[in-house]
């Protein structure tokens, strides 16, 4: 979009919608075969409950793995991702949380209501052994996405090389265009688990600074007057530079 349209967009007021790939880039993240072994470590889940028919389309069931080292780096260590029933959900977050080893701290999106906070407090008592960390989502998708996607574009993300690469690389620089993005949400997640007083303002505080920015340019400029020579005004000024 040319930069004279943007600003005339923006200064009216006009959301502009970020392009597929503005918000990930597989080359600002090095993939490694090796991590430090004294990371901080949580495995965000992003939760559905629905399988997979000739019939339907239906989310998946996510669980990103992610640690923070002690210079501040984060490091995306496993993805997990299936389309199951319930109970086959349930069965999924408790082998891999063996798996995963006592150290590393679960957490998944509560859903407001009731009925989110029962499946909350199921899940919390089937994980029994585990530290289980519920949390209430809040923002959109775009807003939640980036603080992870600024630590990305830093290059303060690696990726732990698997066989999970490619699809982790396809939903994040298809985002926000594709069907499902249920990877975006827990890496969201994750982030803000390591991260818990985050302000969650991302890339969509940029758009908005910008804007503000643009409305401020917009703006009559005061004029100031010069007087004139001879006149009291002039006199009075030359007064003070004396």
């Amino acid at each position: 979009m040319p930069t004279l349209e943007r600003e005339r967009l923006l200064a009216g007021g006009w959301k502009i919608r970020p392009a597929a790939g503005l918000y990930f880039k597989r080359e600002w993240c090095a993939v490694v075969d090796e991590a430090p072994a004294d990371l901080d470590i949580v495995r965000y889940w992003d939760l559905a409950a629905t399988e997979k028919t000739e019939f339907n389309d239906p989310d998946w069931t996510v669980g990103v793995k992610l640690g923070r080292d002690r210079s501040g780096g984060y490091w995306v260590l496993d993805m997990v991702r299936a389309r199951a029933n319930p109970g086959d959900v349930e069965q999924l977050l408790l082998n891999t949380a063996t798996q995963d080893g006592k150290r590393v701290t679960i957490g998944f999106g509560q859903d407001p209501g009731q009925a989110g906070k029962s499946q909350a407090q199921h899940l919390v008592r089937a994980l029994s052994g585990f530290t289980v960390r519920p949390a209430t989502e809040s923002g959109d998708k775009l807003t939640r996405f980036g603080p992870f996607s600024s630590q990305c574009r830093a290059s303060n993300v690696k990726i732990r090389r698997g066989s999970w690469n490619e699809e982790l690389f396809r939903i994040l620089e298809g985002f926000p265009d594709l069907a499902h993005d249920d990877e975006v949400d827990a890496c969201s997640g994750a982030l803000e688990m390591l991260n818990p007083h985050m302000n969650s303002r991302g890339l969509y505080e940029y758009y908005r600074q910008e804007a503000a920015a643009v409305t401020e340019r917009s703006k009559p400029q005061p004029v100031q007057s010069v007087p004139q020579p001879g006149s009291v005004e002039w006199s009075e000024a030359q007064k003070k530079k004396a």
